[in-house]
This record gives structure tokens, sequence and C-alpha cells, in this order.
């Protein structure tokens, strides 16, 4: 039985305030060696991953145009980080939205919730953010365990996979037809 593999390339902006744990998560995801044991999760492997750590005041336009999906990370400890995200996902879904980007990936992280004794965001207002936003949520602790880090990215790359075929959707019936008919419009007024 062969397996139809899938590769895609996608990249990745993580933003989020200083020490909400971006690095943490980066390097607990690329030091582990899942792709290897993991690498058929939906059917799709992963071929190159680009990473961009960028701290929350230091972002513009030109990176939200690289970038195919974006992890969000916040403090569950930190709630000036979590007030952060929801900046952060209105002005990617308006650069996004002026390059006819119809769903965005993005992925929410409440990180670092092994320190749950300093918690000032409740998971609850994580998820309301992430359904009231189009995207989706995750709490993880980045020092505490690998798979929850694991999940969370390829969360991120099913939403890519899904935005990547919307945007290569087959043209209907109707857009075939006409434009066959401007081509063979074209040839006749040329002809005379």
């Amino acid at each position: 039985l062969v397996k139809l593999m899938l590769t895609m390339e996608a990249n990745v902006l993580l933003l989020g305030a200083d020490s909400v744990g971006k690095s943490a998560l980066t390097v607990r995801f690329l030091t582990r060696r899942f792709i290897g044991e993991y690498g058929d999760i939906g059917k799709l492997l992963l071929f190159v991953f680009l990473l961009y750590l960028v701290s929350q005041d230091h972002f513009d336009e030109k990176r939200i145009q690289w970038a195919d999906g974006f992890i969000l990370v916040y403090s569950i400890c930190d709630r000036a980080s979590f007030n952060g995200v929801q900046q952060h996902i209105e002005s990617i879904k308006a650069t996004k939205d002026n390059f006819g980007t119809e769903k965005v990936p993005i992925v929410i992280v409440g990180n670092k919730r092994d320190l749950h004794h300093r918690r000032v965001v409740s998971s609850e207002e994580g998820r309301l953010l992430a359904l009231s936003t189009d995207c989706d949520f995750y709490e993880v602790s980045a020092a505490e365990t690998y798979h929850g880090v694991l999940l969370v990215f390829h969360g991120l790359v099913e939403r890519i996979k899904d935005s990547k075929m919307a945007v290569k959707k087959p043209a209907s019936i109707k857009s075939i037809v006409k434009s066959m008919s401007a081509v063979f419009a074209r040839r006749r007024t040329d002809s005379l």
C-alpha cells in the first residue's frame, strides 16, 4: 500500500512579548526528533519549516506578508502579554486582508502552564479570544512537556495546509467558459 505524502514549505512567525517563552517553544519543538517519528501525521510531511521569532515591539508589515502562519504566544502569568495578542491578531488580519487572504492561519498559545500558582490569565479567557477571532488555542508548558508543543506546531501546519488548499481551488466551469470566450472573441476581432 503506497501512502500519498504532500510536501509543504511554510514560513512561521512567532510573536509575543518578551519572556513569554517564544524561544523555549521553538527550542523544544526543534530539538526533538519527531519528524522522523511523527512525520506521517495527517499524511503531511513538513519539508521546510522556517521560523522567525519576534518580540512584541519589533514586527512589521513585511514580516506579516512573509509569513504563512502565526503563533501568538503569551504567558499565563502576564496579563499585558495576553492583552497584546488581540492587537497582533488585528494587525495580522488587516495586513493579510489587503492581500486577499481569506483565512489567516493563527494559533494562540498560553505558555507557562506549569506556573499555575502565578496564573493571572484563565484558560477560559484564552479559549474565548481564540473563538472570537477564529484562531486555534493551546495552553502548554514548554518547560515540562514536548507533546503540547508538538500539538501547537502540527495544529498550525493543518491550518496552513487548509489555507493553501483554499487558495488553490480549481477554476469553476463558469470562469473557464468566460476565459475561453474571451480568447476566441479576441481571435475573431483580430482576423477582421
